[in-house]
């Protein structure tokens, strides 16, 4: 008996060793695995530097002068924020759904592993075991297609990750990785940009409901998408609200009015047609960054900045309140203008070209549109021949177009939708400061997402009369005065070609009585123009606007005095602004400075100067365009529709067949020009009367001049020109006694190159 309980011992010993056996082992294993793991057998591990500095793509933000984000850039919609400026209820919200005892481990909770395991094993739903800093380790390196062996070995990577994570970054920066990290779709990548995508707001500033929603998406954002699946997003919401019930963070009160709230989401998809300033926006990314970028190199890196990649901040002039009231006033305007071309072309044959357009001609520039357009592109790269094309562009196909009413689905073939768009008048209004060179609006056209040619620094058009006032500008620079006076009477000039060249007035012919320079600017008398022009000669027009910062090409022809050159908004607002600025000419400057991430300036801007007149002569010179306004061609700003009783100096333009119109005008504080047209020349009005620069143009102007002034923040006085001090006391601005007061001809204009 004795031997048999001894054996029977021995067994049971053997049996307990087994168990024990059976027991650490898998422990022993997992504690040499993850050994194993870190000391790089199945793979390397990310090395401090990668921890301290992860690679994360961020987005470049684009800011206004009064700091308003105009727009961003980017490969992923990041922008990251402190934890500080992170909205306490998202903190509160994360932990208790992910987390809850995140501010107790160090990277791995045990305890919620052996739940999810024993969850495992008995088919109960205990939770997951992941902890904030393991999901975060993820993000920051995320998973391949792994089998089941290899996703083992990936989960004690990010073990190990994750307690290297709470080595170095403190508890409280770890959950601003994960938030800023976080991808929560439709483009909104980290907190900050899902606050402002899902509910227009800042991440500082959500309510808790919204903050649990977007808490919510973490356990599966493409599920609970608020967007696409709104119920499952709102129960998912009130389990996270629940959770913040359970652990204090609530009241019941609180949570049960909550629970009953719709997700409410005011989703506002961010896309660069949308916005303030999308052509300025678009002229910055596509020319201005483009160039700066490659000449500018990443430290870290060692490769030129990436604007979609590399954080930077970019400082503007554009005043979001000012690029309002311009937003506005061309919308306000141009459907109004449109609607009386659209009347017009109703009653032309060849609509919307001119009636006077041969039809040779509108095939000619039907086809180089149709050459310019990527379905002809692609069809040519697809290797089919110019008839082939052509057949496809008359086929008609489901297609999406623009009205004055919103977009319209309809059908039609691509060769009529190019000539449906030509009928849309396009423009182009741009504000300058003229006193630090700022741009503060920028409008390239009516609608962004139809129409992309910028028409404030890529267009040029030819200018009319608004080129005038440089031409006058060199009489007054040679001692002449406003009351100089010159014959009404034609004027022929010999060309380079050896021609005669006589333009006419816009009335016929002229009085042949003295007239003021005043006076004939005021009126836009096309014979004082090319009097002066004969006087001073092409070489010295073209040599002064070069100062004044024009650099398109002028033909030095004496045409060029009545505006035959093509120059851009952009390039007549900065140096008609030179008159504003006491004759110094400063360069038009749209940005002030580049940062990087951290907010290290990169390179700031200071606008280019040239004293270009006196402040004498430049005082002069306002004087003579008040003359515009006050009895000339801008005279309707004074009237009723505007009221505008402020000093404003300004110049209408008109161009051949009324293909162009054109308005710029100054006050102390602000310079602003506009340009209205046809995509193409042979696209306007019939009548001077509904083509002129005062009719297409000028409202523009007034109507933005009415709202930035009725804006008290923007704080734009209404004095009046500065007179210089040493200005000649005997010189005479007021010519009234030289001219005869009956004002000759109407305010009408049209500048003809014969």
């Amino acid at each position: 008996m004795l031997f048999l309980h001894q054996k029977s011992m021995q067994n049971s010993n053997k049996y307990i060793k087994w168990l024990w056996i059976l027991l650490i082992s898998p422990a022993i294993f997992i504690v040499l695995l993850v050994f194993l793991v870190g000391i790089g057998v199945f793979g390397s591990l990310p090395k401090v530097e990668e921890l301290l500095n992860p690679k994360n793509n961020l987005a470049s933000i684009v800011y206004s002068g009064d700091m308003k984000i105009l727009g961003k850039y980017y490969s992923e919609n990041r922008v990251n924020v402190d934890f500080e400026k992170i909205d306490k209820d998202v903190i509160n919200a994360l932990i208790c759904s992910e987390d809850i005892r995140f501010y107790e481990h160090n990277g791995v909770d045990f305890k919620a592993l052996l739940r999810s395991f024993f969850g495992v094993f008995t088919g109960g739903n205990k939770g997951g075991g992941s902890t904030i800093s393991q999901q975060l380790a993820k993000m920051m390196f995320p998973r391949d297609r792994l089998n089941k062996i290899e996703l083992v070995i990936r989960k004690l990577k990010e073990w190990i990750i994750a307690t290297k994570l709470e080595k170095y970054y403190t508890k409280d920066e770890i959950l601003a990785l994960y938030l800023n990290k976080f991808d929560f779709l439709n483009l909104a990548v980290g907190i900050k940009s899902a606050a402002q995508i899902y509910f227009n707001c800042n991440q500082d500033s959500l309510k808790i409901e919204q903050a649990a929603m977007l808490v919510g998406m973490a356990k599966n954002p493409s599920l609970y998408n608020p967007v696409r699946h709104n119920e499952v997003t709102l129960k998912r919401r009130n389990v996270v609200l629940s959770q913040m019930l359970k652990y204090g963070y609530l009241t019941k009160f609180k949570f049960d009015s909550l629970t009953v709230l719709p997700l409410a989401i005011l989703f506002r998809p961010e896309d660069h047609n949308d916005g303030l300033a999308p052509y300025f926006r678009e002229y910055l990314r596509d020319v201005f960054l483009k160039n700066w970028c490659k000449s500018h190199i990443n430290s870290k890196t060692g490769e030129p900045y990436n604007i979609y990649k590399d954080g930077l901040k970019i400082f503007t002039t554009i005043d979001s309140r000012m690029q309002t009231y311009a937003e506005e006033s061309v919308y306000e305007h141009m459907q109004k203008l449109q609607k009386m071309f659209s009347k017009e072309c109703l009653n032309k044959k060849n609509a919307p070209f001119a009636m006077n357009v041969r039809t040779e001609d509108i095939e000619g520039i039907m086809k180089a549109s149709i050459k310019r357009s990527m379905r002809y592109i692609e069809l040519k790269k697809a290797g089919l021949s110019y008839e082939k094309i052509l057949d496809n562009f008359n086929k008609p196909v489901n297609m999406v177009v623009y009205s004055l009413r919103g977009d319209i689905d309809t059908v039609m073939s691509p060769y009529d939708s190019i000539k449906y768009y030509k009928s849309f008048l396009q423009t182009g209004f741009m504000a300058l400061e003229p006193q630090t060179g700022y741009v503060k609006a920028w409008v390239g056209g009516i609608n962004h997402k139809y129409f992309k040619y910028d028409h404030v620094k890529v267009s040029k058009r030819q200018v009319g009369s608004t080129f005038k006032p440089f031409v006058y500008a060199l009489a007054i620079q040679e001692g002449k005065s406003p009351c100089y006076q010159i014959p009404n009477i034609k004027v022929c000039i010999e060309t380079p070609n050896g021609r005669q060249w006589c333009p006419d007035n816009s009335g016929g012919s002229g009085s042949g009585q003295m007239i003021t320079i005043k006076k004939a600017l005021a009126l836009s008398v096309n014979y004082i123009s090319a009097a002066l022009m004969k006087i001073y000669g092409p070489h010295a027009v073209v040599n002064l606007v070069k100062r004044l910062g024009i650099t398109s090409e002028i033909p030095l022809n004496p045409s060029i005095c009545l505006g035959t050159a093509e120059i851009s908004v952009f390039e007549m607002v900065g140096a008609i602004s030179t008159f504003a600025n006491k004759g110094t000419f400063l360069q038009p400057t749209f940005v002030t400075r580049i940062e990087d991430e951290n907010g290290k300036v990169l390179e700031e801007f200071i606008p280019k100067g040239d004293e270009v007149f006196s402040e004498e002569n430049a005082y002069t010179m306002i004087q003579l365009m008040q003359g515009v306004v006050q009895y000339g061609t801008g005279s309707v700003l004074r009237g009723s529709r505007y009221n505008l009783t402020n000093q404003i100096a300004g110049k209408t333009g008109t161009t051949q067949r009324n293909s162009d119109g054109w308005f710029l005008g100054l006050t102390p504080d602000l310079v602003a020009g506009c340009w209205v047209g046809g995509e193409d020349r042979s696209i306007h009005f019939n009548s001077t009367a509904e083509g002129q620069g005062a009719s297409m143009a000028l409202p523009i102007w007034g109507k933005f001049f009415v709202k930035v002034y009725a804006d008290k923040t923007l704080k734009l006085s209404k004095a009046d020109f500065t007179k210089p001090k040493n200005l000649d006391p005997m010189l005479e601005m007021d010519c009234s006694k030289y001219d005869d007061q009956t004002l000759e001809g109407n305010t009408e204009e049209n500048e003809f190159d014969n």
